[in-house]
């Protein structure tokens, strides 16, 4: 995900989380329709953050200047296997969107992205978004957590430090104030406004939302070079993003959606695997993508999530 003022490295870190909808037809009593035996149809819509988007894989769209859509993003790789294109296949998704981005125009540092739910129509079919991780405020908790690490670094030089240390946790937790917690509650209410509009705008649809990728390891000493991050921060950021994907599974099924996990497929994946396994990128990246982005495998892993999704029923 990136900010409104383009990619530095402060914008690099910004971590979208995604989530992802998908809108299959169902037939006039809102009930699944004989097509969703097979591959859905649409015309398709994909909505979302730099997590959809694809910012730095090649080849990018220019259209609006700013929002760092890919050719080769999630979206892209699902309506070519879907064999969509031209009028049935519009991708409205932008570096730097929150939910409010998808209700109205969102002002990039090159231009404006009109409003992505005005994509979304009764004609449409299918319907991805990969939305949430700026609501939270995720890019900028990256931010402050490498922050801390390079001093947990510093310190650690010249003290024995506890191997389990977490100052950037204790900056945002305290006895039972959990801020990135009560962020990721309130993001919950702003997603089932997205999903409840996308049923008013497409009401023959049936709905899939897919949450996000591995981004760090479970052991986090790990993690450290790549990512500048104390190792117990590395947990606690861990814990956020599980936390957030618990959130969106819990949205989807009170919306009445599915969720599609591409956490389990890419774990062992993540920021600080090797450099031909991972899925998203660390703060120097090896691939073309955004630092702490999807680089082109994971798009690939994330279009395989949702298109399994498809054929396990719908």
């Amino acid at each position: 995900m990136r900010t409104r003022t383009g990619i530095g490295l402060a914008t690099a870190l910004s971590c979208a989380v995604l989530v992802s909808v998908v809108a299959v037809a169902r037939d006039g009593n809102g009930s699944p329709a004989a097509a969703l035996n097979g591959p859905p149809r649409g015309p398709y819509v994909a909505l979302g953050d730099s997590y959809t988007a694809g910012p730095r894989i090649p080849g990018q769209h220019a259209k609006p200047a700013g929002c760092d859509r890919s050719d080769r993003n999630y979206p892209a790789l699902v309506a070519a296997e879907l064999g969509l294109a031209g009028a049935e296949f519009r991708d409205m998704s932008c570096s730097g969107a929150t939910t409010g981005d998808l209700f109205t125009a969102q002002d990039t540092d090159s231009g404006t992205n009109p409003a992505q739910l005005s994509a979304v129509s009764a004609r449409t079919r299918l319907v991805t978004v990969g939305i949430g991780g700026d609501d939270i405020g995720f890019g900028e908790l990256i931010t402050t957590c490498v922050k801390a690490g390079v001093r947990y670094q510093l310190e650690s030089r010249i003290g024995d430090l506890a191997p389990d240390r977490a100052p950037c946790r204790a900056r945002h937790t305290s006895g039972d104030t959990d801020e990135i917690g009560t962020n990721i509650a309130a993001t919950g209410g702003r997603v089932a406004d997205v999903l409840a509009d996308i049923r008013r705008r497409a009401p023959e649809a049936r709905v899939y939302v897919v949450g996000y990728p591995t981004i760090l390891p479970a052991q986090g000493a790990d993690c450290a070079r790549a990512m500048g991050l104390a190792p117990g921060d590395v947990t606690f950021l861990r814990q956020k993003e599980q936390q957030l994907n618990t959130m969106l599974r819990r949205t989807a099924a009170d919306a009445g959606a599915g969720y599609v996990d591409t956490y389990a497929p890419s774990d062992g994946r993540d920021a600080c695997a090797k450099a031909d396994a991972r899925w998203v990128e660390p703060l120097i990246p090896a691939a073309p993508a955004a630092p702490v982005h999807p680089n082109e495998r994971g798009e690939r892993g994330m279009a395989q999530a949702v298109l399994r999704a498809f054929r396990a029923g719908g």
